[in-house]
């Protein structure tokens, strides 16, 4: 399904809270941004116990009991998880993820609140999620009948709101550090061939992993579980972070010109991600009208473009990499993409000649 809204966690935690009691809903998203945490969460905001059922695992019977003979006559007995007495909130995980056959045995359970002679107690709230066709994920299309007995929303990554998570909750400084310095690294699509791929539950496991071993964990280690959780390029770039964190560079001491780029052959992944960085954090604090900016933008202007002269003497295609355009809002403000070329004709030059 795509997508022409879409929330972010703190959002979707008020849409459940204001919809969820009175229609079901269902959540869609990629893997790993947090759908099955939120819906606990907001099991718990609002006093209701979880009973979460995963769709991809589910046979009809799993649902609607089996029949047994009950004073002559046959009735099916749904499991005692699902037939409780008070109310509670049901999470079916996955749901479309599941066959034809158990999506249909939910149709009454979403529409009616029904499971065969069971009816849900008053108060209970059904939410459903799953992941998208586009995330090669395992999906299944889903009847326009189910389609239609819910309210859909789709959840979408926010940086901010993840950082105020973790940082109270206790992910490893240096996963703060980096996505801080990143927050474009949080999340990236899921690939189409079989890799992992970076999403806040992988670097939470990451974090989790850093925790177990300390700060004195090695280098091949460090190495094995980044790439081990992460997009190669992220992880490739975390590498190179946790390298500078523990060198002398850092991309502040750089823009106050207190220390210079690194130039040593042994420190070019260091060099790739401070540049990409750099770029990055231009993006992040210039304005896109030049008429707005203020005294602490004109100043990092200039001294932006004197470090990417700097860096143009160190590497040409890093410079070349900080100036380039790589979507549609990915790329540097206008206004002084035209000072660059201005005033570092050499750069756009050499470019253009390669």
């Amino acid at each position: 399904m795509n997508a022409s809204t879409t929330v972010t966690q703190k959002q979707l935690s008020d849409f459940l809270l204001h919809v969820a009691p009175v229609r079901p809903v269902f959540i869609w998203g990629p893997p790993g941004i947090g759908k099955s945490a939120l819906v606990q969460q907001f099991a718990e905001e609002v006093g209701l116990p979880c009973v979460s059922l995963l769709g991809s695992q589910l046979a009809p019977e799993d649902l609607i009991g089996v029949p047994q003979i009950i004073e002559g006559t046959s009735r099916f007995c749904p499991p005692r998880m699902i037939a409780r007495a008070e109310p509670y909130c049901l999470f079916l995980d996955e749901l479309n993820a599941c066959s034809h056959e158990v999506q249909k045995a939910f149709y009454s359970l979403i529409h009616e609140r029904r499971i065969g002679e069971y009816q849900l107690p008053e108060g209970s709230i059904v939410i459903g999620a799953g992941n998208r066709a586009q995330d090669s994920a395992i999906v299944k299309p889903m009847s326009s009948a189910l389609l239609n007995r819910m309210v859909h929303v789709h959840l979408r990554v926010s940086h901010r709101e993840w950082l105020e998570w973790a940082i109270p909750y206790g992910i490893h400084p240096w996963v703060i550090d980096y996505v801080q310095n990143r927050p474009d690294h949080l999340w990236s699509p899921p690939p189409k061939h079989e890799e992992p791929f970076s999403t806040p539950r992988s670097w939470h496991m990451l974090s989790d992993a850093l925790l177990f071993h300390g700060d004195g964990i090695a280098e091949e280690r460090l190495e094995a579980l980044a790439y081990g959780c992460l997009s190669p390029a992220h992880a490739g770039q975390f590498k190179a972070f946790i390298k500078q964190v523990k060198s002398k560079y850092r991309l502040s001491s750089i823009m106050k010109g207190e220390t210079g780029w690194p130039h040593a052959p042994e420190d070019r992944d260091v060099l790739y991600f401070l540049a990409q960085s750099f770029r990055a954090q231009l993006i992040k604090e210039l304005p896109a009208d030049k008429n707005a900016l203020s005294p602490y933008h004109k100043e990092m202007a200039i001294r932006a473009k004197g470090l990417i002269r700097e860096l143009s003497y160190i590497s040409l295609e890093m410079a070349q990499m900080v100036v380039a355009k790589e979507g549609e809002s990915d790329v540097l403000p206008g206004w002084l993409l035209v000072e660059i070329v201005r005033d570092l004709p050499r750069l756009v030059e050499r470019k253009d000649a390669a």
